[in-house]
C-alpha cells in the first residue's frame, strides 16, 4: 500500500508539471497580437535606476502617438533635474538625506507638472555615462561643501558644473514645430496634471479608497486608488483595447521572469489573499516599471500583456515582453493610465 502510494504521488507530481509545461510559452515564440498600440523606439537606461522614468515617458509618448501627435521624451533630462533637487537637499540636510535616482511612476508627473520636460533630441546624455558613479561624485561634492559650509549658491553652481560635464549642459529652450518653449511650457504641453491615475491593489488598507504605498521608492508619499486584483486586471484590458497604454510597476524576480526571452509567466494562478501574504513577507517587491502596449494570446489562448521595456533591443523580441496574465496579477504593484480610460470602465468598477 505505501509503495503503491509513492507510485501514484510520482504519476502526479509528472502530471502537475507537465500541465505546468504546457501553460508556459514555448522559447522564442511570440503570441498573437489582439491589440498592439504604436511605440517610439526602445530605449536603453543603462546603469540607472530610472526605470519609472523611462516607462511613463514611454506611456505619455504612445499616448500622444494614437492621437497622431508624435513625441519622443528625454528621461536624462528628468534625471539631471532630480539629481540637482536631491543635492539641494541633502546639502541643507547637512548629508541626512540621500542622492538617489529612484522613484515611483506619480514621481514622473509631478516633476513634469513642478520643474516641466524636453524632448529627447533637445536633451540626452551619452549612453556611456554611468549613473551611479555621477550619484556618487555629486555626493562627494556635497560632503565637501557641508564641510566648508560653502553656501548653498556656491553648492548649487558647482552641481551645475558637475552635471555638465557628466552629461551634458540643458538648453534653456524647447524648440519645436518653429515655437520656442521653456521646459515648463512644452512639459505641460504634452502631460497635464491630472491626465492619469494611478492605481494598486493591495490588501492591507480598504478597497475604493486612496492610499499611500509604504515603499521605499514613494519618496514623495503619492497616493493610488486602491482596487481589487480583479478590477484592476480589467481596467488595464479595458484601456488596451480603447487604444490607451499603460505603465506597470511590479516585481521581476520570479524564475518566471526572462529578458533574454523576452517573458514573464508562472506555472499557476494566484489569489488576492496569496497576493497579499508575498506582499507584506516581502516576497514580491517594487523591482521595476515597463510600458505595457498591447493584448496578445498564445496558440493555448492563454492572455499576455504586450510590455516594452527600457534595457535596450537585445532579446528575443527586441526590447518588447510578454507578460501573462497570472504574472501580472500575482506580481502588479501598481499601475498608471489616463483618466479618460480608467473612467469609461464603469461597467468593470461597478461589477468587482
Amino acid at each position: 500500500m505505501k509503495k503503491n502510494t509513492i507510485y501514484l504521488l510520482l504519476a502526479l507530481t509528472m502530471l502537475t508539471a507537465a500541465c505546468s509545461r504546457r501553460r508556459q510559452l514555448p522559447a522564442g515564440t511570440a503570441p498573437k497580437h489582439d491589440v498592439l498600440l504604436k511605440t517610439t523606439p526602445v530605449k536603453n537606461q543603462g546603469s540607472s535606476t530610472l526605470c519609472w522614468a523611462y516607462a511613463m515617458l514611454a506611456t505619455i509618448e504612445t499616448e500622444h502617438l494614437m492621437k497622431g501627435d508624435s513625441v519622443n521624451l528625454s528621461a536624462d533630462y528628468v534625471a539631471r533635474l532630480m539629481l540637482e533637487e536631491q543635492a539641494r537637499r541633502y546639502y541643507l540636510s547637512g548629508g541626512k538625506t540621500v542622492i538617489s535616482l529612484r522613484g515611483m511612476m506619480p514621481m514622473l508627473v509631478s516633476r513634469i507638472r513642478n520643474v516641466g520636460l524636453l524632448s529627447f533630441n533637445s536633451y540626452h546624455a551619452d549612453s556611456t555615462v554611468n549613473y551611479r558613479l555621477v550619484q556618487r561624485k555629486l555626493q562627494r561634492a556635497a560632503d565637501m561643501a557641508i564641510s566648508r559650509r560653502t553656501g548653498l549658491d556656491a553648492f548649487m553652481q558647482q552641481t551645475t558644473r558637475l552635471l555638465d560635464d557628466n552629461l551634458r549642459p540643458a538648453p534653456r529652450y524647447q524648440f519645436m514645430f518653429g515655437a520656442e518653449y521653456t521646459a515648463q511650457e512644452f512639459g505641460r504641453s504634452v502631460c497635464r496634471a491630472d491626465e492619469y491615475v494611478a492605481l494598486t491593489s493591495v490588501s492591507h488598507h480598504p478597497f475604493g479608497r486612496h492610499c499611500v504605498l509604504e515603499l521605499a521608492d514613494n519618496q514623495d508619499a503619492d497616493s493610488f486608488l486602491n482596487v481589487p486584483m480583479q478590477t484592476l486586471t480589467q481596467a488595464v484590458k479595458h484601456a488596451l483595447r480603447n487604444h490607451h497604454p499603460v505603465c506597470w510597476e511590479g516585481d521581476i524576480s520570479e524564475p518566471g521572469f526572462s529578458f533574454s526571452r523576452g517573458i514573464a509567466q508562472l506555472s499557476k494562478s494566484h489569489s488576492q489573499e496569496e497576493r497579499r501574504h508575498m506582499i507584506e513577507t516581502f516576497a514580491t517587491t517594487d523591482d521595476h516599471c515597463m510600458e505595457i502596449i498591447g493584448l496578445a494570446r498564445s496558440p493555448k489562448g492563454k492572455t499576455y500583456f504586450v510590455c516594452k521595456n527600457s534595457w535596450g533591443t537585445g532579446n528575443a523580441f527586441g526590447g518588447l515582453m510578454y507578460m501573462s496574465e497570472d504574472y501580472f496579477y500575482y506580481k502588479t504593484i501598481a499601475v498608471m493610465m489616463n483618466r479618460e480610460a480608467w473612467l469609461s470602465a464603469d461597467s468593470i468598477h461597478t461589477s468587482h
